[in-house]
């Protein structure tokens, strides 16, 4: 996230009377997590609501499985995967003491369709997906919601980057003939925020147009 847009985020949020407490950590570090939580207890209390949406790919260095860079993988893992259950570490048993909350994971269609070359990162991304099951069973019992979202193409500014003709491409396979809107993935996270998705839990909700389908 570039300076600018964490500003105006920032600003945004404050004209709209919210408490802010804008914070930079490594989130693939034990550390660095554990001591920015630290400061969001202390300045804003516990956390009710956790959204993990660290990660990315790396298409750039995407290669066929035979050919690729072991390095690729860990940093997959460790962006993907180990940010999402280090972050859930520091907010469980808060939630479990109050017996109430809800963990939101970005996982990504990629985890259940398998994104050709970028074995690495659906693997990453499908164990994402394993992880919020799991953790939503553990705490079910608690009153606390564990569900994932499944972006398929949105516009971003990678998706902005590609070739016009592999975008086309890309749209030309998307039922809906279109790509998706960063606000159509922050209305379903506002839904498995929001008391609307009490009964739901361990699920993985795909937002991409029926471009991939359960």
């Amino acid at each position: 996230m570039d300076a600018s847009f964490s500003l105006a985020t920032l600003s945004t949020a404050r004209r709209s009377g919210s408490r802010v407490l804008p914070l930079t950590l490594d989130c693939t570090a034990a550390h660095s997590i554990a001591a920015a939580f630290v400061r969001i207890r202390e300045e804003l209390g516990p956390v009710d609501i956790l959204l993990n949406n660290v990660g990315q790919s790396a298409r750039e260095r995407m290669s066929d499985f035979s050919e690729s860079d072991l390095g690729t993988l860990d940093f997959m893992l460790a962006i993907n995967l180990k940010s999402c259950i280090l972050c859930s570490r520091q907010v469980t048993d808060d939630m479990r003491q109050k017996r109430r909350g809800k963990i939101i994971n970005i996982a990504s269609e990629s985890a259940v369709n398998g994104s050709p070359r970028c074995w690495d990162y659906s693997a990453a991304k499908a164990g994402v997906i394993g992880f919020t099951r799991a953790l939503a069973r553990e705490l079910a019992p608690f009153g606390i919601n564990v569900n994932a979202i499944g972006p398929g193409p949105v516009r971003t500014r990678a998706l902005d980057q590609l070739p016009k003709a592999v975008l086309d491409t890309v749209i030309a396979d998307i039922p809906m003939a279109r790509v998706g809107e960063p606000d159509e993935i922050a209305n379903a996270v506002a839904f498995f925020a929001s008391d609307q998705s009490d009964y739901i839990t361990g699920q993985t909700l795909l937002v991409n147009g029926g471009h991939w389908m359960l």
